[in-house]
């Protein structure tokens, strides 16, 4: 039945909810569809996608519930009716007729559209204007454009609804070049990205696709631009090319520079010379060539594959560290452009070390004064003396060189730390504080602590140092494993560890090892009360024996091939996790402020062995970590306050 009336319903053909005529069941169930798309046909031989017809579904084709359905032209999630192609295209009924009407010119269907400026006012009533979208065109931001904004959300750039259907270009000279979605995903000839979304103009039998903005764009003849001494001359040609300035291929139209003899992509006229990375303490410069022989590794630390000193790369002139450009430059939120070198980073190598007293003859520093101690502190090797002790910053046992004086004890690579750091797995701006002696949760790992963290005065969140070591780029020694490990942030996969699935893993280059950063930093050592000695942490379990494959801790069956804690002398096999306490980052006697609503006097971390007091809060009786006033009869679970 048709309504030829105004109502508001959420259809079911295209989701929106809008007011317009539309179809609804004779039975009243629910049912309703624009007429639009009511009438769309069943099968859509669409202009800008010629290769296959689109068909038309209820509902996406994708047996697996896990598969979303992305719009390829809107971005949007389809859920509902959608028109589909086997090469793998799906778009929403609305954004198939809605292109389908631009791409054959029927701009009257768009005359009901409100013509409009694409910025507005902010919610504070300001001046300020806000761009509220992007082009659902050409996938650039609507300011400086008049557009067309229809109620059903559409965003598109007046001048995209005239777009011509064919064109000729200068770097495709042998067909014309043929407005159409990029179906193929191919990346664009002249920028290089790849963008799924979106109109490209493309020539299908040359694999040949650009984007509209690049197309339209005029390439200057000659770029002049700070980050290079001398201008560059554009040069259009129909073959490859290595790009100097940033070593990856390019095509059709580069600049070339014929005082250094090089060729680069248009974007990379403009590389910037100098960047602070979050991924680097210092700052990073680019170099179109760098001699091979300044570098002992020439691995990009990010994705550590080689990086070619024949072409453009990043690389720091204190360490040797050296990175690719797309690498470094992939995420414009974890670096800035240095625009002047005199410039000073408040995160640049200031040394949580106060001051050093005295030096040996390897150039190390032997006495020092550190922010975290009154004393001076002496450099000491004796790990064997002390294996009972931990380090003050880290909370791990003591296993390797060391500051220390009375009871304080502080891990060289502690005592070096910087007093501020940019940490890339934060996302605020500003760098992070080194902070001590506030109970606080490690948004890396997720252990409450009190040791050493680098703080965000912005949001407040801390990262232990633990996970700051484990997540820093670079060649780490690993226990349990004769090969150094990297850290590959995108890679999925199993910790040989724990068992695990996750992302972000510490990896082997030459063996299949992959270890998770929680379990980089186990203690090589643990003590427990189920045994007088001390635990190793053993990485396989060499007992053929199915039913010895216990832990003797909690009773449960345990996976040999995962790492436990063993006591060869007693024969004990333990899971890690019943081995280690869960608070054992939180130091006990540490006082620990809480507001006044909870209780009017600081509290002590505690840990009650023989008697279990009831929790003040709850009433429970606190068998485990607990934080209690020394004055007065007042102790609360760690957790309760």
């Amino acid at each position: 039945m048709y309504i030829p009336f105004f109502f508001i319903y959420d259809f079911d053909g295209c989701g929106e909810k809008v007011s317009a005529p539309c179809f609804c069941c004779e039975e009243n169930c629910g049912f309703y569809l624009h007429k639009a798309c009511a009438e769309a046909p069943l099968e859509l031989n669409h202009p800008f996608h010629h290769d296959h017809p689109l068909l038309l579904m209820q509902k996406p084709p994708y047996s697996d519930s896990d598969v979303k359905c992305i719009c390829d032209f809107c971005d949007e999630r389809c859920e509902k009716f959608i028109y589909h192609c086997s090469c793998g295209l799906d778009f929403h009924i609305k954004c198939a007729l809605f292109t389908f009407n631009i791409a054959e010119n029927n701009l009257k269907e768009l005359e009901h559209f409100a013509l409009q400026h694409p910025l507005i006012s902010t919610e504070n009533g300001d001046e300020e204007l806000e761009d509220v979208s992007k082009c659902f065109g050409c996938r650039e931001p609507l300011a400086n454009y008049t557009h067309f904004s229809p109620n059903c959300g559409f965003n598109l750039h007046e001048k995209c609804t005239e777009l011509p259907f064919k064109m000729n270009h200068v770097c495709q000279r042998k067909h014309p070049l043929v407005l159409q979605f990029n179906s193929e995903r191919l990346s664009c000839k002249i920028c290089g990205v790849t963008r799924r979304r979106g109109f490209i103009y493309g020539c299908s039998p040359c694999k040949f696709a650009v984007h509209i903005e690049c197309v339209s764009a005029s390439l200057d003849l000659v770029v002049e631009d700070k980050s290079h001494e001398h201008p560059f001359t554009l040069f259009t040609r129909r073959s490859s090319f290595i790009c100097d300035a940033c070593g990856v291929e390019g095509s059709y139209a580069s600049y070339i520079c014929c005082t250094c003899n090089i060729m680069v992509h248009t974007k990379c006229t403009s590389l910037p010379r100098i960047i602070k990375s979050k991924w680097h303490d210092h700052r990073l410069f680019h170099k179109n060539f760098l001699h091979m022989e300044d570098f002992r590794v020439l691995d990009c630390i990010l994705c550590h594959e080689e990086v070619s000193t024949d072409h453009g790369s990043y690389y720091c002139s204190k360490c040797d560290v050296i990175f690719h450009v797309k690498c470094l430059m992939k995420d414009k939120d974890l670096y800035k452009i240095v625009e002047n070198e005199d410039e000073k980073f408040a995160d640049e190598s200031v040394s949580s070390i106060t001051k050093v007293l005295e030096w040996n003859e390897a150039g190390e520093a032997t006495v020092i004064e550190h922010i975290t101690h009154i004393h001076h502190l002496t450099l000491s090797d004796r790990v064997g003396e002390y294996d009972n002790k931990c380090w003050e910053g880290c909370l791990l046992p003591i296993s390797a060189s060391f500051y220390y004086w009375c009871d304080f004890f502080l891990h060289k690579v502690c005592a070096e730390l910087p007093k501020v750091k940019d940490v890339w797995i934060h996302p605020c701006q500003s760098p992070l504080d080194l902070t001590l002696n506030e109970v606080f949760q490690c948004v890396g790992c997720h252990y409450l602590s009190n040791a050493f963290a680098y703080t965000c005065e912005e949001c407040k969140q801390c990262i232990c140092l633990r996970c700051i070591i484990a997540l820093t780029h670079g060649a780490r020694t690993c226990v349990g494993h004769k090969h150094p490990v990297f850290l590959h942030i995108e890679y999925r996969g199993r910790c040989v560890a724990c068992g695990d699935n996750s992302v972000g893993l510490l990896r082997c280059k030459y063996c299949d090892f992959s270890l998770d950063h929680k379990c980089f930093s186990l203690p090589l050592t643990a003590q427990h009360k189920s045994d007088e000695h001390l635990l190793s942490l053993t990485y396989h379990d060499d007992n053929s024996y199915s039913e010895s494959h216990f832990c003797d801790v909690c009773k449960e069956r345990r996976d040999p091939n995962l790492w436990f804690y063993h006591c060869a002398t007693c024969d004990t096999s333990a899971h890690v996790n019943c081995v280690l306490d869960k608070y054992r980052f939180v130091i006990l006697g540490s006082i620990v402020g809480v507001d006044e609503d909870v209780h009017e006097h600081p509290l002590t971390v505690v840990k009650k062995k023989y008697y279990y007091p009831n929790c003040s809060f709850c009433g429970k009786p606190c068998v485990n970590l607990a934080l209690e006033c020394t004055g007065c009869n007042f102790i609360v679970h760690f957790e309760c306050p």
